[in-house]
């Protein structure tokens, strides 16, 4: 039996046969859901999310649906990585078809690694249902192709910090020329992640940009360079979730203007 057909059922009492699916709900605009997806949320017994999850996309669960807050925040997590993982497994083992909703995909630093390995170790089935990465709803909306043959043949992706808060990331190959570099997570250590490019060989006038709430009503977009952002989005007060792209193609969104007038939000370009 799939996912969709064992949420029709809804049984009451104790049960068995439980199991866990991973959603990935894309960068925030609900448009922007997986036909998979919206089949899912509308059709949920139980949800756990987190604080990316758009409550545009929340308001498509069923009104008696039962809805569980387990949103991370920078120094602010209501709930434990490890106590979500457990709080899955019990649920699932009571019988329950349990949906796990994550902003963005759930294997794109969105800790589904982490916990399907804990559902697997308990023996509960589980699925993944991929989403929309918050790079590439970015690039969409903000009008920033990630590649293109002339100046970027590769495009890599990286967080800003690490568990522990620090920032430990491979600068020379991240300052190579002819790719992109999108950075999640890395508002907070902006300063710091674009001195350390320029240190290890990439020029400050590198075009850059930083996306505040991609794809969302909110959507805010500074266009600088390496050596001008960290300055501009201070004075622009930005705040996360960001997703910050480096690299030769944020010159090219000069050129998609009439496009990108289209999309969501403010844009403030610098020099």
């Amino acid at each position: 039996m799939d996912m969709i057909s064992a949420l029709q059922l809804r049984p009451t009492g104790p049960r068995a046969g439980g199991q866990v699916v991973l959603v990935g709900t894309g960068p925030g605009d609900p448009e922007l859901l997986t036909v998979r997806a919206l089949r899912l949320i509308e059709r949920a017994e139980v949800a756990l999310f987190d604080n990316l999850v758009a409550p545009e996309i929340l308001a498509l669960l069923p009104p008696n649906a039962e809805r569980i807050y387990v949103g991370k925040r920078r120094n602010n997590h209501s709930m434990r990585q490890e106590d979500i993982n457990a709080l899955m497994v019990d649920l699932a083992r009571r019988g329950h078809c349990v949906l796990r909703l994550k902003g963005g995909d759930p294997f794109v630093f969105g800790r589904g690694g982490e916990e399907i390995q804990t559902l697997a170790a308990a023996r509960i089935p589980f699925q993944v249902v991929p989403g929309i990465t918050a790079a590439i709803g970015a690039s969409a909306y903000a009008g920033i192709p990630l590649t293109h043959r002339d100046c970027a043949q590769a495009c890599i992706f990286v967080t800003g910090h690490l568990q522990d808060g620090s920032i430990d990331l491979d600068w020379p190959a991240l300052a190579r020329p002819r790719q992109t570099v999108v950075i999640y997570m890395g508002l907070l250590g902006l300063p710091l992640l674009c001195a350390r490019l320029i240190a290890h060989g990439r020029a400050p006038q590198t075009p850059a940009a930083i996306v505040q709430e991609a794809t969302r009503p909110g959507q805010r977009v500074v266009v600088g360079t390496l050596g001008s952002l960290p300055g501009e989005v201070a004075r622009a007060g930005l705040r996360a979730p960001t997703v910050i792209v480096i690299g030769e193609v944020v010159a090219l969104r000069q050129e998609l203007n009439g496009y990108a007038n289209q999309t969501a939000g403010e844009t403030i370009t610098t020099g």
